[in-house]
C-alpha cells in the first residue's frame, strides 16, 4: 500500500493566478484592524452613523413576519422601485425593469466585465484607479490602454478620443464620474457629454462607477453619466457608503435586454441575491429616511473634510499640495518629492500609528502618475482623530530625508 502523503501537492493554477498578490487595501485591513491606529487608509464610512438601531427593529419585525426571508427568492422588486426613486435625485431617469441587483457594487462591476470583455480584448481605463476595479480585469489578462488623469481635472477625454480615432476598439471603457478613487475628481459636464458622445459613435460601453457619487459636498451637482444614455452607459451604484457595507447591497441601471444575461452570470457566482440584506435595505427605503441620513452623511463629512484641510495646512510642509473633493470619501495629497511616501507609511503604523494608502499602489500596469501622492480618506475618523492623526504624520515626515 501506497504511503499517504502528509503535506499536500502544489497543483497547477491558472496563469494568471500565480502571479496575483493581494492589494495595498486588503493588507491594510489587516494593518487597521488595531483599535489604536488612526486610519485614514481604506474607504470607510463611519460607523456610529450606521442606523443600527432601525436595522435591528426592521430584521425583527421581518424575520418574525416574512417566514421566507432566509429563504432563496427572487430580486426584491419593492427595493428595485426605491432604487428609481433614488436614481431620479441624482437626475437619472429609470425604470424597474432596467435596475439589477447585486452583492456590492464590486460584484456589479465583475459582471459587467465578463459580460463585455472579449477573450485578448482591451479596458480603456485611467492609469490612476481603484485597485479592485484592477483586479476584476486580472483573469482575463486584457490589454489595458490608458489615458492620463489629474487630480484637478480627472480624466482626459481628449486621450480616449486620440486612442479610438487611432483605430483602437477596447471592449469596455470604464470612468468615475464623481468621487474619483483614489483622486477625489469628479468630471465636469463637458468631460461626461465628450465621453458618452464617444461612447456612441464608436459603440462602446462605458462603465460608470458612481459609489461616491450620493456623497456630495455642493450645492449643484451634475448627473451622472447615465443621464445622457441609455444604451451606452452601464451604471454602478451602492448602499455601502450611504447605509452599511456589511450589507453588501448594489445596483446596477443597464440596458432592459442584458439583465436576463446579467441574471445567468449572476447565477454562475453565487446562485442569487442576498434576500435578507436586499429585504432590508426595501424596508428601510419605506420608512422614507434615507434622502435624511444620506443629508446628515454629507453634513458631517463635509465637516470632517474641511477638517483635514485645515490640519494640513496647519501641520503640513509649504510643499505639500493637496486637493479638495466635491464628493466622495478622498482627499489626494502630492508630498514634498524629498519625502518617500512607502518609508513615510512604515514609520507612521509602527511609530505614530496612523495609516494611509501610497497613491502609487492605484497606478495601472505599472504607471503611475505620482511618486509622492497619498490617499486620505476623511469620513471614518473623527474631527479630534483627525487632527491627532494629521499632526502625527508631519511629525514623522520631518523625520524622513530623501
Amino acid at each position: 500500500m501506497a504511503a499517504i502523503a502528509t503535506t499536500p501537492s502544489q497543483f497547477e493554477l491558472a496563469a494568471w493566478a500565480k502571479t496575483i498578490t493581494p492589494s495595498a487595501l486588503q493588507d491594510m485591513l489587516s494593518a487597521t484592524a488595531n483599535p489604536e491606529v488612526i486610519s485614514f487608509a481604506l474607504g470607510l464610512p463611519a460607523p456610529e452613523l450606521f442606523p443600527r438601531h432601525q436595522f435591528s427593529q426592521l430584521a425583527s419585525t421581518l424575520l418574525e413576519a416574512e417566514p421566507l426571508a432566509l429563504q432563496y427568492g427572487p430580486p426584491s422588486t419593492t427595493l428595485k422601485t426605491a432604487i428609481v426613486s433614488l436614481m431620479a435625485q441624482r437626475g437619472v431617469r429609470c425604470r424597474p425593469e432596467q435596475i439589477f441587483l447585486t452583492n456590492g457594487a464590486q460584484q456589479g462591476m465583475n459582471l459587467l466585465v465578463r459580460l463585455l470583455l472579449a477573450d485578448g480584448g482591451s479596458v480603456l481605463l485611467e492609469d490612476c484607479i481603484y485597485t479592485g476595479f484592477q483586479q476584476v480585469l486580472d483573469p482575463f489578462q486584457a490589454k489595458l490602454l490608458t489615458v492620463p488623469t489629474n487630480p484637478e481635472t480627472g480624466m482626459d477625454v481628449a486621450a480616449v478620443e486620440a486612442h479610438l480615432a487611432a483605430g483602437q476598439r477596447p471592449s469596455l471603457i470604464y470612468a468615475i464620474s464623481d468621487g474619483h478613487n483614489p483622486l477625489g475628481v469628479s468630471m465636469s459636464l463637458a468631460q461626461r457629454q465628450q465621453l458618452v458622445e464617444l461612447a456612441q459613435q464608436y459603440q462602446i460601453p462605458i462603465i460608470e462607477d458612481d459609489a461616491y457619487g450620493f456623497l456630495s459636498y455642493q450645492a449643484d451637482t451634475i448627473a451622472p453619466m447615465r443621464a445622457l444614455s441609455d444604451d451606452w452607459v452601464l451604471y454602478i451604484g451602492s448602499f455601502s457608503k450611504i447605509l452599511a457595507p456589511s450589507l453588501r447591497v448594489g445596483w446596477l441601471v443597464v440596458p432592459e435586454w442584458l439583465i436576463e444575461r446579467l441574471s445567468i452570470v449572476k447565477e454562475a457566482s453565487d446562485i442569487g441575491t442576498a434576500t435578507l440584506s436586499q429585504r432590508l435595505v426595501a424596508a428601510y427605503t419605506q420608512t422614507h429616511q434615507l434622502t435624511t441620513h444620506i443629508d446628515q452623511l454629507c453634513q458631517i463629512y463635509t465637516t470632517r473634510r474641511d477638517t483635514m484641510f485645515s490640519a494640513l495646512e496647519q501641520h503640513f510642509p509649504s510643499q505639500t499640495r493637496w486637493y479638495q473633493p466635491s464628493h466622495g470619501m478622498f482627499i489626494w495629497v502630492e508630498l514634498p518629492t524629498t519625502v518617500d511616501p512607502f518609508k513615510l507609511l512604515d514609520r507612521a503604523i509602527n511609530q505614530a500609528k496612523v495609516a494611509f494608502i501610497p497613491g502609487s499602489v492605484f497606478g495601472v500596469a505599472g504607471k503611475s502618475m505620482s511618486t509622492n501622492g497619498i490617499r486620505l480618506n476623511f469620513s471614518n475618523a473623527d474631527i479630534d482623530q483627525i487632527n491627532a492623526g494629521i499632526e502625527r504624520l508631519a511629525t514623522i515626515m520631518q523625520t524622513l530625508k530623501a
